[in-house]
């Protein structure tokens, strides 16, 4: 029999999640189970997996063999290097870096270290660090991580009621029309039988909206500022392929001769930067402002366009 003490960084947290989080290895199933049975409780009574857990709050669980994992993977020394020199912002509630494009978020399928496991190895001494939103693998720019609970939950809502401001920059085939400056089309997850997760614009789709602003034009291309109304999966991304402009690089939705002759300007990856984020901090009510600079592969593309 174990008790765990709750501490304020999971005050109110469902008490399932913090199973999972606290009982690695354990398959959800078997947490799930333990739940059902009476074999977990909170102050000695009886519990369902959406009690929300309190500061001071005993747990008490079952015996219960935690299945062997292997060493937690440990971040190169590159990698250690990169995240220490690009941080955007950090205080005691939040912490925003400059996400590199190439790096997930998290790991899973077939990925054992994305920037969340890295951050918590290079920072094992504290205590809640949890991904605010998420970044495709691809695309580069600002990442926001919670070190508090209420931080990510108030964040988090935030986004919903859409008050969190997510800018991105593009490379997008052709020339953009000036009068395009909003697409408004629902999207919908898709899985092939290959097992490849697709979206795709369909009326049975969530809303989505996409803002664009022209910020260059080139012979063959257009640089957009895009702005994000809601945050879908890959929405900028299939929001250009949807108006039959898709984004340079992209091996997904993208065009693939469009990408075949950028790559004599140097272009290796998806042309798609988080590179700004403005809202107001949950702890302290002051607007935060934080900028990614355009990465220099990209850059360098820009000027070889020129």
């Amino acid at each position: 029999m174990s008790f765990v003490e709750i501490g304020p960084e999971h005050d109110g947290q469902r008490l399932d999640n913090f199973l999972i989080r606290h009982l690695k290895g354990v398959p959800k199933s078997r947490i799930y189970r333990l739940l059902r049975k009476g074999e977990v409780r909170v102050n000695k009574g009886r519990v369902k997996a959406d009690t929300r857990v309190k500061q001071g709050d005993i747990v008490r669980i079952a015996p219960i063999r935690v299945a062997e994992r292997g060493a937690a993977p440990v971040p190169g020394k590159q990698l250690k290097r990169y995240l220490a020199d690009n941080i955007l912002f950090e205080d005691e509630g939040l912490l925003i870096i400059n996400k590199p494009s190439g790096l997930a978020v998290h790991g899973g399928s077939g990925i054992s270290l994305g920037a969340i496991e890295a951050l918590r190895a290079e920072r094992p001494e504290a205590r809640f660090l949890e991904l605010v939103h998420r970044l495709d693998r691809d695309t580069s720019g600002c990442l926001m991580l919670a070190k508090k609970r209420a931080v990510l939950l108030e964040l988090q809502a935030a986004m919903q009621r859409n008050q969190v401001e997510k800018r991105y920059q593009a490379l997008v085939k052709g020339q953009w029309p000036k009068g395009k400056s909003t697409i408004n089309a629902p999207l919908k997850k898709n899985q092939l039988s290959s097992g490849e997760r697709m979206v795709r614009v369909d009326a049975e789709g969530k809303p989505s909206v996409t803002h664009f602003k022209i910020a260059e034009r080139y012979r063959d291309a257009s640089l957009l500022q895009i702005k994000l109304e809601t945050g879908r999966t890959h929405q900028i991304r299939v929001h250009c392929q949807f108006s039959g402009q898709p984004i340079a690089g992209d091996s997904k939705y993208g065009d693939e001769h469009f990408n075949e002759s950028l790559r004599d300007a140097g272009l290796k990856r998806l042309f798609l930067h988080a590179s700004n984020l403005r809202f107001r901090h949950p702890l302290s009510g002051d607007w935060v402002d934080v900028e990614a600079p355009l990465p220099k592969e990209l850059a360098t593309v820009l000027s070889n366009l020129s």
